[in-house]
């Protein structure tokens, strides 16, 4: 098997153990399957200092490597810009001066989910633009062809979801995430994307944004999230659930690890060691829920 899988950690805080379990299963699902492992970071929107620098260290730490130099999305605006320019001289990108709120408290197309961008200035004319312009730097959004798309997940089967006009470009002027993975996986060759099971509905949107842009959408695996004991999504509010939280327990990162592997009904083992045990099919399908 060719090609490759990725994590993909933003620098803007310290990995907890829901995504270090995340990333841990993208490690093995592209190891598994004879697949690089490519680490990127997705460093478009805030940064903090040392972040990135003690994710690696508790990556390293858990006995996960990558293959080839990081990617960082900050370098790459180039690539992005000119993805955008191939879209816009197909006549699918279009000025948008919308606000959240204005998205959000607008009337909703018929048969359109909540949330979903209603096309307001999908249709404006050039003097409205010019107008507009005046008062609101405008994103730029994808002038969509679908309203819905599946997908194939390894753990969800066919998932079908909503495709909208999204944004490609943010008004201020940053690539949006949406546009930036798409592009930043094809060209890393990543055709395997194992990433938490909070993504699934934004796969639909970028498998068709590939196929917009001429590439092949990746296989998706979208794994369950470690929740706290309320259910919510685990997060730095629950106490100790980072590497040096833990470590100021008297937790050591290999104690780490072996609380990750048992999570998913691995042995207590290093990744190498772990790959000839493991088999996607006996997964947990559940949220972990990780004590306080």
């Amino acid at each position: 098997m060719s090609g490759a899988g990725r994590y993909a950690p933003s620098p803007s805080g310290d990995l907890h153990l829901g995504n270090l379990r995340t990333a841990l299963l993208a490690w093995l699902f592209a190891r598994s399957t004879g697949r690089d492992v490519v680490l990127r970071v997705e460093d478009l929107d805030r940064v903090r200092p040392g972040a990135e620098q003690r994710q690696l260290a508790d990556l390293a730490a858990l006995g996960l490597d990558w293959d080839g130099p990081l990617v960082h999305q900050s370098e790459r605006l180039q690539v992005y810009a000119e993805a955008v320019r191939r879209l816009d001289t197909e006549g699918l990108v279009y000025e948008c001066f919308c606000s959240r709120r204005e998205i959000r408290e607008a009337p909703s197309a018929p048969h359109a989910p909540p949330g979903a961008y209603p096309g307001t200035c999908r249709d404006l004319r050039p003097d409205q633009v010019a107008a507009r312009r005046r008062s609101r730097p405008p994103a730029l959004r994808l002038r969509a062809g679908v309203d819905h798309l599946t997908v194939h997940d390894t753990l969800h089967g066919d998932v079908t979801g909503d495709v909208d006009d999204l944004v490609l470009v943010r008004n201020d002027g940053v690539p949006a995430y949406n546009l930036a993975v798409v592009v930043d996986d094809a060209a890393s060759g990543i055709d395997q994307v194992v990433r938490g099971g909070d993504l699934l509905s934004s796969a639909p949107r970028q498998a068709y944004l590939a196929t917009v842009l001429g590439l092949s959408p990746p296989t998706y695996v979208h794994v369950p999230l470690a929740v706290n004991a309320d259910g919510q999504r685990l997060s730095k509010r629950d106490g100790a659930v980072t590497v040096a939280d833990l470590a100021a327990r008297g937790v050591g990162a290999d104690e780490v690890r072996d609380l990750i592997t048992a999570s998913l009904g691995l042995p207590a083992r290093p990744p190498r060691d772990l790959l000839a045990a493991f088999d996607p099919a006996a997964l947990p399908r559940g949220p972990w829920i990780v004590a306080g």
